[in-house]
């Protein structure tokens, strides 16, 4: 497939491009965020990579009360309140009327406000990611495309794949696997390598932390097992929400490589991480005006992630902290 002129004008929406990342697949890679997702995760720390339009961020510390975002508000969301014992006056947005122009965000010099994701073309993210060529080469990295869901895009993500196969760029889709098999099939030969999350064994528990149930993601995961695609297991581990969840998890995937051993296959997973919930999300929902669902969950100690990774192994599982 040609990366053709039509191909490049792909349009599709991404919040961020992190360079030299080591933390998503082999080598120094460019991690690619698309914005929007499927499922809502109750420990998210990309929150505002759920909505697949733009999303506001407010930063009231930065705020030096200009009123510039009041004068150009066509609806009137910026608002100013008293609170406290001596009703201090102070700047709140009223998210309920904020339609997400950003055209406060155009005003706001002094950064207290900031537009998350943007539109852009799949020649733009190719020419971004090409750039780093030299620090692939050098490790063995590449590009990985996360979010959000990448694959929730999926003529863009096509489009981005197409372009980077043919620079001979090492590509990885990370995914929660929450979507049609189509979407898989369309991109297999694209990609080089699958970064595939399984956050829960039970469909019950999946389905009160994601919002869904994780039927397709199983049944999508063995598929992509029986194809002897390179995959490597990614687990979030949060206390209180999945914990409990890591010895069915285990059955799950030690079931699976025993189906691909009887297939004469060496292993079906190459690797799987275990990756310790942290708190470097919180900022972002007070930013974004929404509370945050892991208010009082504290990170897992070394020793314990330490536990769980032994527990792993001795399952069969090759498990390391991420």
């Amino acid at each position: 497939m040609k990366f053709t002129a039509e191909l490049a004008k792909t349009q599709g929406s991404i919040f961020n491009i992190q360079r030299f990342s080591i933390h998503d697949g082999p080598g120094a890679r460019t991690a690619v965020f698309f914005k929007g997702c499927n499922l809502r995760c109750r420990w998210c720390h990309n929150p505002e990579s759920i909505d697949f339009a733009p999303s506001l961020e407010f930063y009231p510390d930065k705020c030096i009360g200009c009123g510039a975002c009041f004068a150009v508000c066509p609806v009137s969301a910026h608002i100013i309140r008293a609170t406290g014992a001596d009703e201090q006056a102070i700047h709140t947005i009223d998210r309920s009327k904020c339609t997400r122009c950003l055209k406060c965000v155009e005003t706001c010099y002094a950064g207290a406000l900031a537009g998350v994701g943007q539109t852009v073309t799949a020649d733009y993210i190719v020419d971004n990611v090409k750039s780093e060529m030299p620090y692939y080469q050098h490790s063995g990295g590449g590009v990985t495309f996360s979010g959000g869901e990448c694959m929730a895009q999926p003529d863009f993500l096509y489009a981005v794949l197409v372009g980077c196969k043919e620079a001979g760029i090492h590509t990885a889709v990370d995914t929660a696997g929450n979507l049609p098999w189509s979407h898989f099939e369309r991109i297999l030969d694209l990609c080089d390598m699958v970064l595939y999350d399984m956050k829960a064994a039970s469909p019950k528990v999946h389905r009160a932390m994601t919002g869904v149930d994780n039927k397709l993601i199983i049944e999508n995961l063995r598929k992509l097992c029986k194809l002897g695609k390179r995959i490597w297991i990614r687990i979030p581990y949060i206390p209180d929400f999945n914990d409990g969840e890591i010895p069915g998890i285990a059955d799950i995937l030690c079931e699976i490589e025993a189906e691909a051993r009887e297939a004469g296959r060496k292993n079906a997973f190459e690797r799987v991480e275990l990756i310790p919930f942290h708190k470097l999300g919180a900022s972002k929902y007070e930013a974004l005006g929404i509370g945050d669902p892991t208010d009082g969950i504290k990170p897992p100690s070394d020793a314990e992630v330490a536990r769980v990774v032994e527990y792993l192994r001795e399952r069969g599982l090759d498990a390391y902290k991420s």
